[in-house]
C-alpha cells in the first residue's frame, strides 16, 4: 500500500506518493502539483570503487513528451540525447544535493528524475529536487537533507511563487536550501538591485518551511536505516611530518601569481615531501601523504587568507586582475571583442542573421519554440594548459553559457525594433577564474562592436567567501584555486545599478543575511570597476558591418498576411525570387526583409505593398488580362484582385469585340474607376491611356 502525504507551499498543493512506483530502488517517490507529476529514484552500489578519491554522483533529469500529450519531432519519433533544458535541470538538482551527502562517502549514486506528466503552470524541476531529498530521506543513503528549492517570480515589485515558465517577468528565481542554510541560487533578473534580490531569496528560504517538516515527518514514518560510513583517517604522526615538511614550500608557491608556474611548483614541492618523507616507495603511505597535502594545502591557503589577510600572488580582498579590453580582433564576423582579466581570457564573436535563423525547440514546454539569441560557450583544453580529447558539450558549458545568455539577454533590444537573429559565440582561449563572467563582457563589447543598439553594457564578477566561526573574508574576482578551496562562490552580473544574473553556490550553514548583503556590495563595487574598463575601450554600438545583412522593416495589417503568403506560400515564394531577398513574417504583420541592398529591399516592399493594400478608386495600375467575356475582360490589378473593364471602356470611341483590342496574358495600364459595396471594381482602359502606374499591380 502506498504512503502518501501532501504540503502546502502558498496556494500550490504538493502530493508525494511512496512504495507506489519503482521499488526495487534504494528509494523512490511520485511528486505530483496540479497535473504535474515528476517520478524521481535514486539507487547507490552496495561498496566503493577500490581508491575511490570523489563522490561518484550522477544525477539525471528527464523529460518524456507523453507527458504533455505530444510526440517528439524527428524521424525516430522517440527521445533522444538530453536536451539542453533536461542537462541545465539537471544541473540545478545535483549542485545542492552533492555538498549535502558525508564528505567520506564514495559509494556510485545515481539519481534519475524523470516528467511523466506535464502542466505548464507547475515547473516541474523544483518538484523533482524535492522528490530526489525525499527519496533519499528514506532511503538507506547517507544523506544530510532534507534539501528543498522553489522558483519565484516577481511583478510590479511583488514575489510570485512559480510563475508560468512562458510569462515576462522581471525575475526568474531558483533557490535551493536545506534548513539551516541557503545551498544554491539561479537567478535572471531585470535590472533589480541587491536588496530585491538578497529579500527574495530569504523569502523563498522561509517558505520552504513546510517542505522541510514534511520530509522529517516521512523519513521517521518510513525512512530505512543509514549506513555507516567509514570515516578517512589520517595517522597523527604522518600528518605532523607532512605539515612541519610542507608548509614552508606551500607558502612560498602561493606567492607565486601566474596559475602555471605555480601549479608547476606546487608538484614539485609535493614530490620534494614524499620523496623525503616516503623513501621506500609504499603505495598505501605515498596515497596517505598525498591525501594530506591536500588537506595542508586547504587549510594553509584559508588561514593565510583570514589570519595574514593576504590572497595568492599577494593581491588585496577587493582587488581586481589587470584587465584588457579590445573590440574587433576579427575581422570577418559581424562583431568581436577579446576581454583578459588576469590569466582569463575570452574572445566573442556576434553574427547576425534572418528570422529563418531563429533555433527551433522541440520541448513539452511550449511545443515549437524558438529562439532569437542564442549564446555558445566554449571551453577547449588549451584554456587550462591540459591535452585531453573533446567529447562534445559538457554540462559545465552548458551552464555556463546559459549563465551568461541569462545575464545579457536583458539588455537586447526589442525584435520589433531591431529583427535580426542574434548568436554570441564565446571562446575561452584561457581560464583562471570565471570565464563565464569574461564571457559577458566580451559578449557585451562584441554585441556593440556589431552595432546592436543594446539598453546598457552590462559586466559580470566572480566573488568568493572563505569563513572559520567568526572570521570571514569576502574575495572579488576569484582565481580557480579560490573557488576550489572556498565556502561560497557566486557570480554576479548587470549593469552600474542593477543586476541581470546571479548564481551563486554555498557549501557552508548559518551564513548571515549581512554577510551576503556585504558580499553583494562589494560585487557591485566590482563590476562598476569592470565596466569602466570595458567602456573606455567601446561605449557605443558601432556601424553595421559592411559582411551584416541589413533588416528593413514594413508594417502590413495582420488580416492580409494570409494575402502576402498566398496559397501554400506561391506569393511570398515569388517575391524572394523575383528580388532575391528573405521576407519574415510576424504574427503582428510586421515584416522584416532580409537583402544585401536598399534596391533589392525597396522593391520587395513595393510587391508586399501591393499585395497588401487595398486598391485606390482613381489609381493606375499595370493589371494582366486573366479573362476575357462578350461584354469586357476581368483584369488582374495585385494579386489576388481583379476587376472588370467593360468594352466601353477599352477605347476611345466603338469597339466591335473585346478581342480586338485585348487578348488573355496581355499586361495594360488601366484606372480604378469605382469600388462598389460588394468590392467589385470597376476598371478603364481608356482613362488610363497614355498615363504613368501610379502602384505596380
Amino acid at each position: 500500500m502506498s504512503f502518501v502525504r501532501e504540503v502546502t507551499v502558498g496556494d500550490k498543493l504538493i502530493r508525494l506518493e511512496f512504495q507506489k512506483f519503482a521499488k526495487l530502488a534504494n528509494g523512490s517517490v511520485m511528486v505530483s502539483c496540479g497535473d504535474t507529476q515528476v517520478l524521481v529514484t535514486v539507487c547507490a552500489s552496495d561498496e566503493p570503487k577500490e581508491g575511490q578519491d570523489f563522490f561518484p554522483l550522477t544525477v539525471d533529469y528527464l523529460e518524456k513528451f507523453y507527458a504533455a500529450g505530444r510526440i517528439p519531432g524527428g524521424f525516430f519519433k522517440r527521445e533522444a540525447k538530453p536536451t539542453e533544458r533536461e542537462s541545465l535541470n539537471s544541473r540545478v538538482i545535483d549542485r545542492p544535493l552533492r555538498p549535502s551527502f558525508p564528505e567520506d562517502y564514495m559509494n556510485e549514486t545515481q539519481i534519475i528524475a524523470t516528467v511523466m506528466s506535464y502542466e505548464p503552470a507547475h515547473h516541474p524541476a523544483p518538484l523533482a529536487l524535492l522528490g530526489a531529498s525525499a527519496a533519499l530521506m528514506i532511503s538507506d543513503i547517507p544523506f544530510n537533507g532534507p534539501v528543498a528549492s522553489l522558483r519565484m517570480g516577481m511583478k510590479d515589485g511583488k514575489l510570485i511563487l512559480d510563475p508560468p515558465l512562458l510569462e515576462t517577468t522581471d525575475l526568474d528565481l531558483t533557490v535551493a536550501c536545506r534548513p539551516d542554510a541557503i545551498l544554491m541560487v539561479e537567478a535572471g533578473a531585470n535590472f533589480l538591485s541587491e536588496d530585491q534580490m538578497l529579500d527574495a531569496i530569504t523569502t523563498a528560504h522561509q517558505w520552504m518551511k513546510p517542505l522541510f517538516d514534511v520530509q522529517y515527518e516521512i523519513q521517521k514514518a518510513i525512512g530505512k536505516p543509514k549506513r555507516e560510513v567509514p570515516k578517512k583517517t589520517f595517522d597523527a604522526n604522518l600528518f605532523e611530518e607532512v605539515l612541519a615538511a610542507s608548509k614552508a614550500p606551500i607558502a612560498a608557491c602561493f606567492e607565486i601569481g601566474d596559475k602555471l608556474e605555480r601549479n608547476k611548483a606546487l608538484k614539485a614541492a609535493s614530490k620534494q615531501v614524499i620523496s623525503a618523507l616516503n623513501p621506500d616507495g609504499d603505495d598505501k603511505r605515498k596515497a596517505q601523504i598525498k591525501l594530506i597535502l591536500e588537506d595542508v594545502k586547504y587549510k594553509m591557503m584559508r588561514e593565510q587568507i583570514l589570519g595574514e589577510k593576504k590572497r595568492i600572488g599577494g593581491r588585496g580582498f577587493k582587488d581586481v586582475r589587470n584587465i584588457t579590453c579590445e573590440p574587433r580582433v576579427l575581422k570577418r564576423p559581424h562583431g568581436s571583442a577579446m576581454f583578459q582579466r588576469g590569466e582569463t581570457q575570452a574572445v566573442a564573436t556576434v553574427t547576425l542573421g534572418a528570422g529563418d535563423d531563429e533555433l527551433r525547440i522541440d520541448s513539452i514546454h511550449s511545443g515549437d519554440e524558438r529562439k532569437a539569441f542564442l549564446l555558445h560557450y566554449n571551453f577547449p583544453p588549451f584554456s587550462t594548459g591540459e591535452a585531453k580529447p573533446q567529447r562534445g558539450l559538457s554540462r559545465r558549458e552548458m551552464g555556463h553559457g546559459a549563465l551568461a545568455e541569462r545575464a545579457i539577454a536583458q539588455i537586447l533590444p526589442d525584435k520589433s525594433k531591431f529583427g535580426y537573429t542574434i548568436r554570441l559565440v564565446s571562446d575561452v582561449l584561457e581560464s583562471n577564474g570565471s570565464s563565464s563572467m569574461a564571457t559577458v563582457c566580451a559578449g557585451t563589447m562584441a554585441l556593440l562592436d556589431a552595432g546592436v543598439p543594446i539598453v546598457e553594457p552590462v559586466a559580470g564578477i566572480a566573488m568568493g567567501l572563505i569563513k572559520e566561526g567568526d572570521r570571514y573574508a569576502v574575495l572579488s574576482d576569484i582565481l580557480g584555486d579560490e573557488d576550489h578551496l572556498g565556502d561560497m562562490d557566486f557570480k554576479v552580473c548587470g549593469g552600474e545599478n542593477g543586476i541581470t544574473a546571479l548564481q551563486m553556490d554555498i557549501k557552508i550553514g548559518g551564513l548571515s543575511k549581512e554577510i551576503m548583503r556585504e558580499a553583494l556590495a562589494q560585487a557591485r563595487e566590482g563590476r562598476r570597476h569592470i565596466l569602466g574598463k570595458m567602456k573606455s575601450a567601446i561605449a557605443e554600438p558601432k556601424e553595421l558591418s559592411q559582411f551584416a545583412p541589413r533588416i528593413f522593416q514594413l508594417k502590413i495589417p495582420s488580416d492580409r498576411i494570409r494575402d502576402l503568403i498566398g496559397p501554400g506560400g506561391k506569393m511570398v515564394k515569388k517575391i524572394v525570387a523575383d528580388t532575391g531577398v528573405k521576407i519574415d513574417i510576424q504574427d503582428d504583420g510586421m515584416v522584416n526583409i532580409v537583402s544585401p541592398d536598399v534596391l533589392s529591399a525597396e522593391a520587395a516592399k513595393s510587391l508586399i505593398r501591393s499585395v497588401t493594400s487595398d486598391p485606390d478608386v482613381g489609381g493606375i495600375y499595370l493589371g494582366t488580362v486573366k479573362k476575357i467575356m462578350d461584354f469586357g475582360a476581368f483584369i488582374e490589378i495585385k494579386p489576388g484582385t481583379e476587376g472588370l473593364c467593360h468594352i466601353s471602356e477599352l477605347e476611345e470611341g466603338r469597339v466591335a469585340k473585346v478581342t480586338d483590342v485585348l487578348k488573355e496574358g496581355d499586361e495594360c495600364l488601366v484606372k480604378v474607376l469605382d469600388i462598389d459595396r460588394q468590392g467589385k471594381i470597376k476598371l478603364s482602359r481608356r482613362a488610363a491611356l497614355g498615363k504613368k502606374p501610379t502602384t505596380q499591380g
